[in-house]
């Protein structure tokens, strides 16, 4: 099969590569240097070039912060909406499915209920949440393959995450404080890349959600288990979103994320995300050992 994946350079693109590679699929990996997916003509003419069998779009304006900044809005738009569209156009007329990475970011994050796939209850908090909300209705109105898969609190070898963050962090001062009223589930990457592949091998089309298993957490619990694995004894100091700071872009307090129809459907769930983040504090050659 062959197999266009945009945003190559990124945490996620980069891993869905490798592994379709392994698979012995032909994968195509491009960036804003390839495919420039804000302008249209740029992505008729690759497609027209590669003539996929299917699209896995991991290209996607992730800061979400900056996303709030006025100057910023039409590019961010641009990018997760627009050219969301322009990718989905191309899909069909090629007759090739489609794999549409989204985010946690499209529920605003209210109450404790995990978030089901059918998508009811969206109603983003911010610019990045709404615009990645208009990339899934460009996909879900354009097309009958397609996959739309939703995760949250990612992390893999490429690029900036919470994870490098806080190891940096760690490692610079004995106290941190880190927000335990954010409740989710990270992901990693080399993990989420199998199931997509799994996805794109399949005809079993539709919403998902997709996160590593092993129990909803919050950050300070999350920063407690890096730190434990990677033997720091850096203190850390529990806070409430409000005790922090507000930051820019309002974030979700819920990002748990219901996952049933990946069991549903015969897809392998994620392992558990404390055996991930052993695996990748290896991975970038960190690590008590």
């Amino acid at each position: 099969m062959k197999v266009l994946v945009t945003g190559v350079n990124g945490q996620l693109g980069f891993d869905v590569v490798n592994e379709l590679a392994k698979r012995g699929h032909e994968a195509v990996g491009v960036d804003i240097a390839e495919m420039d997916i804000t302008d249209k003509e740029a992505v008729v003419r690759v497609f027209q070039n590669v003539k996929p069998q299917a699209v896995v779009h991991c290209a996607a304006w992730t800061a979400v912060d900056a996303a709030e900044e006025e100057e910023n809005i039409p590019n961010v738009r641009a990018i997760n909406a627009y050219g969301t569209k322009f990718i989905a156009d191309e899909c069909k007329k090629l007759g090739c499915k489609m794999i549409y990475i989204s985010t946690d970011y499209v529920f605003d994050g209210q109450g404790t209920k995990p978030w089901t796939e059918d998508g009811k209850e969206r109603n983003p908090l911010n610019v990045y949440g709404q615009t990645k909300l208009e990339g899934e209705l460009a996909v879900e109105e354009t097309l009958e393959k397609f996959f739309i898969v939703r995760i949250a609190w990612v992390f893999g070898k490429n690029g900036k995450n919470f994870i490098k963050t806080m190891l940096n962090v760690g490692k610079k001062y004995k106290t941190v404080r880190v927000v335990n009223d954010q409740i989710g589930t990270p992901t990693y990457t080399h993990d989420l890349a199998r199931l997509l592949v799994d996805m794109a091998e399949s005809d079993k089309y539709g919403y998902y959600h997709a996160t590593n298993e092993g129990g909803y957490i919050s950050w300070y619990d999350f920063t407690k288990e890096i730190f434990r694995q990677a033997g720091y004894k850096t203190e850390v100091v529990p806070v409430t979103t409000a005790e922090y700071g507000i930051s820019k872009a309002a974030r979700p307090f819920n990002s748990r994320l219901d996952k049933s129809k990946l069991i549903e459907n015969g897809f392998k769930p994620l392992p558990a995300w404390q055996d991930a983040l052993a695996r990748y504090l290896k991975e970038i050659n960190y690590g008590a050992d």
